[in-house]
């Protein structure tokens, strides 16, 4: 046996109509499911009330990553597996050389920091390759913007409420 659950599409044409009619939900104390926009919306995230992304302190530990990487490859390859005279510098310590090893420290950790970003991306956004999208109107890849509401027993109140938000368009959805 299935359960369902119903929420209200409320379409919207422009966006700041939108960011007013999320301020007002959350003033209501209405519980937005997702608002789906066919560009990023300033704002719309501290509108809707979503906690700030730790995705900086991810791209700070890939870089310091890269840059130990980086590190422990140049003096292994450097210093200690083939140590060659180039240029007439020593290739004693790792310290001395450190000056010439600088770009390639820089480019490692920005390579780590890049790519490690892109895959911690697409696992947290939950966006595997040959994944069916999970837009439910298409009109939002264009140019209207849709805010989804939980219904608690107080549909009638709700499609009356998003209607003087000012949305073009308010339904009533089974989502299974």
């Amino acid at each position: 046996m299935s359960t369902t659950n119903r929420v209200i599409h409320a379409i919207y044409n422009d966006d700041d109509v939108l960011m007013d009619a999320v301020k007002q939900s959350r003033a209501a104390h209405h519980h937005i499911e997702e608002v789906y926009t066919p560009f990023p919306v300033h704002g719309l995230d501290k509108a809707m009330g979503i906690a700030p992304t730790r995705l900086a302190i991810c791209a700070f530990i890939y870089g310091c990553t890269g840059l130990s990487v980086a590190t422990w490859m140049m003096n292994n390859i450097m210093i200690s597996d083939w140590p060659q005279d180039i240029g007439g510098k020593p290739s004693m310590s790792y310290i001395q050389n450190m000056p010439a090893f600088v770009p390639v420290m820089f480019e490692m950790t920005v390579f780590f920091a890049a790519h490690l970003m892109v895959i911690t991306f697409y696992m947290r956004s939950k966006l595997w390759p040959f994944k069916q999208a999970e837009n439910p109107d298409v009109r939002t890849t264009d140019d209207h913007f849709l805010m989804e509401i939980a219904v608690n027993n107080n549909e009638d109140d709700l499609i009356s409420f998003y209607k003087n938000t000012g949305a073009v368009e308010v339904k009533v959805i089974e989502k299974h």
